[in-house]
């Protein structure tokens, strides 16, 4: 009787868990999405809705620059940063290298776990910094290498990715917006409540296990799994690297490709998939070359 208690006891015990790993962290992680979502919708209606020519005009005259902003800014370890630039790219007021400056530039957690593994604030600034330059290089190349080609980025409007959706713009932009922000809201929750189950079942040791001693396997794992939208990813690279289990240059891979849930959005709100998979090739190269890049140039930052 008393091993009878105790099994059902464990068994109690571990589904509580499974439920506070999976299901609770994934409800908390898409809530904290949710506002962020809608006020950039908000925002790309406004502009449609609302703004006159002359100021739609001005945004895309700024979309030149906009790899230099979008590097500087996607740094900041927000990742519904990323999401809402796929969501601004897919409507045009963005450029294809705004967008992957964004996407390479930014780090999920990484900020975080380093500073909590006692990483000196400068070596972070310096890895902060290599992903920025990083993002900035590259999506300014790609916008170059558009204009050269003379392939125009900003011409999908709006109306029609609405209408796609029908997202009901005739009766309002507050409802417009929350229809897009819910309806992106639950895919990101069903993506991310997989992806929470594969990481509880499978493990952090195992992952590990594809790093561990192998330099350039590691860099090529570690673009790949950085694509994977979920911010468990970061934290399982960042600490990987505090612990001294992979490289700088390894973790940096993984952060480059990894756009947080960017590129889930993408997928969902952009319905051209050869061009999504061309942005997730750009991601994956560019983890591979420049994280193998970083292990020269920045040896011993942790």
């Amino acid at each position: 009787m008393t091993t009878l208690l105790h099994s059902h006891s464990e068994g109690g015990s571990f589904f509580l868990h499974l439920l506070e790993e999976v299901v609770w962290h994934g409800l908390l992680d898409t809530l904290k999405l949710i506002p962020f979502l809608f006020l950039t919708y908000l925002l790309m209606e406004f502009i449609e809705h609302r703004a006159s020519d002359k100021t739609a005009s001005l945004i895309k005259k700024a979309g030149s620059l906009g790899p230099l902003a979008g590097g500087a800014v996607g740094i900041i370890p927000q990742c519904g940063f990323s999401a809402a630039a796929a969501s601004l790219y897919t409507g045009r007021v963005i450029t294809l290298g705004t967008l992957i400056a964004i996407f390479l530039s930014t780090s999920d957690e990484m900020l975080p776990i380093l500073i909590s593994g006692s990483v000196p604030v400068g070596k972070v600034m310096i890895i902060l910094g290599y992903k920025a330059a990083v993002g900035i290089v590259i999506g300014f190349a790609i916008d170059l290498v558009l204009r050269l080609l003379k392939r125009n980025s900003n011409d999908i409007d709006i109306d029609a990715i609405c209408e796609n959706d029908g997202c009901h713009c005739e009766r309002g932009i507050f409802r417009s917006a929350l229809h897009h922000t819910l309806t992106i809201s639950i895919f990101i929750l069903i993506m991310t409540l997989l992806i929470n189950t594969a990481v509880f079942f499978i493990g952090d040791e195992r992952l590990s296990a594809l790093f561990y001693d192998k330099p350039f396997v590691s860099h090529l794992v570690a673009s790949i799994l950085g694509l994977i939208p979920n911010c468990a990813v970061s934290v399982a690279l960042s600490t990987f690297c505090t612990q001294g289990f992979i490289t700088v240059g390894t973790m940096i891979s993984g952060l480059l490709s990894g756009a947080g849930i960017g590129v889930l959005v993408l997928f969902r709100v952009n319905r051209c998939k050869r061009e999504n998979f061309i942005i997730v090739g750009i991601l994956v190269i560019s983890g591979l070359v420049f994280g193998m890049l970083a292990d020269l140039i920045l040896p011993a930052i942790v």
